[in-house]
């Protein structure tokens, strides 16, 4: 039976990231993804901000990676020429309702420590972003937006050529725990069975993590582990770019945990909006064109200049919830399972927005617990 030091099960960003920085001080490094390649699921259907760590609790693990991760993010692109652009974002009020609501947006900001956040007025607003209507805005200037898939692309290929192995197209059907750690079963894109060992096994399966740590033998409703797919679908500018901002334009939260029908610009000069959230018990990539006139109408409220003919139907992505319809915000699942009887197995679940931002962090992180482990 072949075996391996570390196991790393998903090869979307953080997957990648988590690769990437255990092979810098680990060998004999195995990432198994089911797909035929990196970042196919949420990674590669999603806003590609790098946020700046605003919305989230304090003390949550959501806010601390975010925060770090939007820094190595930077660094990370300027240093290896990956695409990104530091646009920065407005979130706007546009009427005395959602400007009241300003000052409390601004604290929860401070208390992430987010880097020169500040409330703009109108006459501000005006002379950043010309086109955009708001009576008053929180201004984040480290927000910006990336390449995710250059991104991804860095990350292999930075655990490639330090040693790590990829198999893609195979997808776990079994674990079990044994004295030296975990035996993994596989199965491979032409049907055949096999297994390996591993010492240390991390699952950073996205939407199918919760399956994952069942798997490993977690009670998943017991532990807060079971996914919920929280499903998020675009539309896309076709006409009048010269009036787009390019900054990020942000509403104020509508609700606890989401952030609201924003603009998304690319890289490429283009525009889309959204994301609009519903809950979905299928994975589900169609765009319902019937939420046009929902779009439209949200969106022209700060940009009045939009047209409903400017709209049509782009993508749609799917996180990968722990928190149910109508709960609050849960944290990042990043943890160790030693307490479960599982030592050398290290869940990382419910890793939705901000897990591109955070994604160096957190391979940061893992390549610690992983170093107390080895």
């Amino acid at each position: 039976m072949e075996k391996v030091n570390i196991a790393i099960i998903g090869a979307g960003i953080v997957g990648l990231a988590v690769a990437s920085y255990l092979s810098k001080k680990n060998n004999n490094v195995l990432l198994i993804e089911r797909h035929e390649s990196f970042g196919r699921e949420t990674s590669s259907r999603n806003s590609e901000v790098i946020h700046a760590s605003i919305y989230y609790p304090q003390n949550f693990l959501k806010g601390r990676l975010c925060l770090k991760g939007n820094e190595m993010m930077y660094d990370i692109c300027q240093i290896n020429n990956i695409p990104h652009s530091n646009t920065g974002k407005l979130i706007v009020a546009v009427n005395e309702d959602e400007e009241a609501m300003l000052p409390e947006l601004l604290e929860l900001a401070k208390n992430n420590c987010a880097k020169e956040v500040r409330i703009v007025s109108g006459d501000e607003i005006k002379k950043l972003e010309p086109n955009v209507h708001a009576t008053a805005a929180v201004y984040c200037p480290s927000s910006g937006v990336v390449d995710s898939h250059s991104l991804m692309k860095y990350f292999e290929t930075a655990a490639k050529e330090s040693g790590v192995d990829f198999a893609y197209g195979v997808e776990v059907k079994s674990i079990d725990k044994n004295k030296d750690g975990y035996i993994v079963g596989v199965r491979d894109a032409d049907g055949r069975d096999y297994e390996f060992s591993t010492r240390v096994l991390i699952n950073s399966a996205g939407l199918e993590s919760g399956n994952i740590a069942q798997l490993a033998g977690i009670d998943i409703d017991e532990a807060g582990y079971r996914i919920n797919y929280h499903k998020g679908i675009y539309f896309r500018i076709m006409h009048g770019f010269e009036r787009f901002p390019r900054m990020l334009i942000y509403p104020v939260p509508p609700e606890s945990g989401s952030v609201g029908i924003h603009t998304c610009p690319d890289l490429a000069g283009g525009m889309r909006i959204g994301p609009h959230f519903f809950w979905s018990d299928e994975i589900d990539y169609t765009v319902d064109e019937t939420h046009l006139d929902l779009f439209f109408q949200t969106a022209k409220q700060y940009l009045p200049f939009l047209k409903i003919e400017d709209l049509q139907p782009d993508m749609a992505g799917i996180m990968s919830a722990i928190q149910k319809p109508g709960e609050d915000m849960k944290d990042f699942v990043i943890r160790h399972e030693v307490d479960k009887g599982l030592p050398g197995l290290i869940n990382l679940i419910g890793i939705e927005s901000p897990g591109l931002t955070s994604a160096p962090a957190i391979g940061e992180m893992v390549e610690g617990m992983v170093r107390e482990l080895v």
